[in-house]
């Protein structure tokens, strides 16, 4: 029984294989997440990094990300945070949130490849990737308001729950 279950295991990870995607990135949650502005609501589609492994690769060797899509790196608990951007290939933008989902500080446009880091010594539970130049587009700044489960008022935004 063992032996069939580890078989079918491999085959499983053998078949991602031809798809170019790796074990963890099959298995990478996608939710919907709004950010309230001074005169608007924008919705995107958002990948959940909630693990070490999932937050250390975030969006490395990625050579597009869609617009209206990002990734959403969960720390857990509030702590100061500090990103860089090596192996990521495009220009984003990070949003530093809060517990309560205001934003706390926005570092547009990032320099792809970059090894200095980007941070905020005030503790944040979570940060946003967004493809840069979303925040300008947008008007996103720094005291909007980012609605989603992880902040506990996904409901509050009027976006469905995951």
């Amino acid at each position: 029984m063992k032996r069939h279950v580890l078989t079918l295991f491999l085959c499983t990870l053998l078949a991602l294989l031809p798809t170019g995607l790796r074990a963890e990135e099959a298995l990478t949650k996608i939710e919907p997440l709004t950010i309230a502005t001074d005169g608007d609501a924008t919705m995107f589609t958002v990948e959940i990094a909630d693990t070490d492994l999932t937050r250390e690769r975030g969006l490395m060797f990625r050579q597009r990300l869609p617009e209206g899509h990002g990734m959403l790196f969960d720390f857990g608990e509030p702590r100061p945070v500090s990103m860089w951007m090596k192996n990521t290939y495009i220009p984003l933008d990070m949003l530093f949130i809060r517990t309560d989902g205001t934003i706390a500080y926005v570092a547009e446009n990032t320099v792809p490849k970059s090894l200095d880091t980007i941070g905020i010594t005030e503790p944040v539970l979570a940060v946003l990737e967004l493809p840069g130049g979303t925040a300008k587009a947008k008007d996103i700044r720094a005291g909007d308001v980012v609605y989603h489960r992880l902040f506990n008022n996904a409901e509050e935004s009027g976006a469905p729950s995951p």
